[in-house]
């Protein structure tokens, strides 16, 4: 069905489309189906991303306010909870997620393809690995204490962060059922669900912390009880609607599960490799900075501007799903000058919210600590990193919109190559000769990783601008083929519609 949103558009939708079933070529549109087209794909990424982003906001709130309530019941409580959830659980989350993020790849695809009926096997196959996956990160909650402790925690903060730790273990479980589904659902743009279904999670899970923490007084282990509880409650609602409402995509167990384990293995690797070399670049970063001489002053406000660039960064995860679900899908429909021009509209309209994102920091800079503290050295601090902060959120804004078009052509291992000598052969060594030889403290450490930022958008959007999109759909019929369990070489597969409603028919 097409959307509402759409219906105003003054042009004809079907004379945007040529006869090979994808966009005509930008050099035979007038400027009024050129801005048809830009509408279009505008449309189509906002109602997949909008529902993502709420969704992923509500992932975050699960563990923020866990860290809240617990925060109450005193500092040492307050900073063991939010260094379990930073350290231990952020990493197994990301980890997890990474390896489901193959999933995106090969569902968006086959949805695109018309192999719907794949979109369970390969859900199957998902969970079957990120459930091997979790013994792997079990060894990092039972020995979080000496973890935390190894990497210079406080010792009582690491005692009570590593008892926190084992409590949620249970947790780490649901998250291969969780993250498959939500790829399974995200694929076929079934997204309106996952933004309710973690609404409503936030919601049990703030009562249930207000139950067990003051009503029961269960302290951390009650905190931990709801975590695991509504965890497992989001992952079963998800697989709920899953198999009794999406019976063309899951059409029961199926031991085809098991087939191409290896090669869906090793892009799950690649995938898990791309994100988590992001996500540590982070933390190496504030590791880095704990060891400068004003340490408590240099790590609060570098832990303020990360903060707050982390919100933005929730808002792009959105964008990162949704155009990772916009590139599979026209792949795997065939439609190469579709799914370029979705990127390029993608690319544009993010750089323009990261721009404003960087104006609005700039234009509060002196107030911007005051919501996290009322120090006034830290507030200075801030103030001055503020213009880092500034360009970092503009690269971030470009930066997960490339990922998203790498998880959804199936590219990842070149990005993990790209991310991996960006930011540690040459954005940390960067920073640590800034930071410490020049001596230019916070600002040097946090300036070479803007340059390993900056050299691996660049050289995302260079790897970007010479893609063959012609010879990606030809490698994404040849995946289809050899995973699909059809020989799609001798097999027509009319496609009626695509998952937005642009028209077409392609024979792989």
């Amino acid at each position: 069905m097409e959307s509402p949103l759409l219906d105003d558009l003054a042009v004809d939708h079907r004379q945007l489309i040529g006869p090979d079933g994808d966009y005509r070529s930008i050099r035979t549109m007038s400027l009024k189906e050129l801005w048809a087209v830009f509408w279009i794909e505008t449309v189509k990424l906002w109602e997949i991303g909008g529902p993502i982003a709420f969704n992923i906001i509500c992932q975050y709130g699960l563990y923020a306010i866990t860290v809240a309530f617990c925060g109450h019941l005193g500092p040492t409580e307050l900073s063991a909870v939010s260094v379990a959830q930073t350290v231990i659980g952020t990493f197994s989350f990301g980890f997890m997620i990474g390896m489901g993020s193959a999933l995106e790849t090969l569902c968006g695809q086959a949805f695109g393809a018309g192999q719907v009926h794949m979109l369970g096997v390969y859900t199957q196959r998902s969970m079957i690995i990120l459930l091997l996956s979790t013994f792997f990160l079990l060894p990092i909650y039972v020995f979080a204490t000496p973890i935390l402790k190894f990497l210079g925690q406080d010792h009582d903060i690491a005692v009570v962060a590593g008892k926190f730790a084992i409590y949620t273990i249970p947790e780490l479980y649901s998250l291969s059922i969780n993250i498959p589904t939500s790829k399974f659902l995200q694929a076929q743009s079934k997204v309106g669900v996952l933004a309710w279904i973690g609404f409503v999670a936030l919601m049990v899970h703030a009562f249930l912390l207000w139950l067990f923490i003051y009503v029961f007084n269960w302290g951390l282990i009650g905190a931990a009880i709801s975590f695991n509880l509504v965890g497992w409650a989001n992952a079963l609602a998800q697989f709920a609607y899953v198999v009794f409402w999406c019976k063309d995509g899951w059409t029961g167990w199926s031991w085809s599960a098991f087939n191409e384990m290896w090669a869906f293995v090793r892009l799950s690797i690649e995938s898990a490799v791309m994100l988590c070399l992001e996500t540590w670049y982070m933390m190496s970063i504030i590791l880095l900075t704990g060891h400068l001489k004003d340490a408590v002053t240099a790590v609060g406000s570098l832990s303020i501007c990360i903060n707050v660039d982390g919100y933005e960064a929730m808002f792009f995860i959105g964008v990162n799903a949704a155009i990772s679900v916009r590139v599979s899908n026209e792949l795997g429909l065939g439609r190469a000058r579709a799914t370029k021009y979705s990127v390029y509209v993608t690319v544009f309209q993010s750089l323009l919210i990261g721009i404003l994102c960087m104006i609005v920091v700039l234009a509060v800079r002196n107030h911007l600590a005051i919501l996290f503290t009322d120090d006034e050295v830290l507030i200075r601090a801030v103030s001055e990193l503020a213009w880092f902060l500034g360009v970092t959120m503009v690269l971030n804004s470009v930066q997960p919109v490339i990922s998203g078009v790498a998880v959804g052509g199936g590219w990842q291992g070149l990005v993990a190559y790209i991310n991996l000598g960006s930011y540690y052969v040459f954005g940390i060594p960067l920073g640590y000769l800034l930071g410490y030889v020049a001596n230019f403290g916070v600002m040097g450490l946090w300036g070479g990783m803007i340059g390993g930022l900056a050299l691996q958008t660049l050289l995302l959007s260079f790897v970007l601008y010479r893609i063959d999109w012609n010879k990606e759909v030809e490698q994404t019929t040849e995946r289809m083929r050899l995973w699909g369990g059809q020989d799609l070489e001798t097999k027509k597969t009319p496609i009626p519609k695509s998952p937005k409603g642009v028209r077409a028919t392609i024979y792989a």
